[in-house]
């Protein structure tokens, strides 16, 4: 849930909304629209599979997906990474291990948020608390 949060701070608009994510394979974690309803923006939050991301890439004009998980979301790099390469459109961003267990520190119920967005670094503060968070980009879009 708080990479979710930390993915939709990290693409803020008035237009980004949540979508039903795992429980449908049409819609991602977060996606933001045009008033045509043309898909701008498709964020997946995890290890998706390739497929889906490939589909995500056919759909909408820009795909992200942040990944997080330590070990795991580096062999899912490694087993995805070339194949994901292909994708003109694609942004991979990968939360480190640390920066995660972070994350999941914070979350309770009722927390007030503040999040500072600022040369690719954010600072997280509930009750009074900081966390710096420095994702790391794996994969960026081609320069058209």
């Amino acid at each position: 849930m708080m990479v979710r949060v930390l993915a939709f701070a990290m693409y803020a608009d008035e237009a980004l909304s949540f979508g039903k994510g795992l429980s449908s394979e049409d819609e991602p974690d977060l996606w933001r629209k045009d008033l045509t309803g043309a898909i701008e923006l498709w964020i997946e939050v995890g290890l998706p599979d390739e497929k889906r991301i490939r589909r995500a890439c056919g759909r909408a004009r820009q795909v992200v997906v942040l990944t997080y998980g330590g070990r795991v979301a580096d062999m899912w790099w490694q087993q995805n990474g070339s194949a994901l390469q292909r994708n003109d459109n694609l942004t991979v961003i990968n939360l480190p291990a640390e920066d995660s267990r972070a994350l999941a520190t914070l979350a309770e119920r009722g927390m007030a948020l503040q999040i500072t967005l600022q040369d690719g670094e954010l600072w997280l503060i509930v009750d009074g608390e900081n966390i710096r968070i420095v994702p790391e980009i794996r994969l960026a879009p081609r320069q058209r």
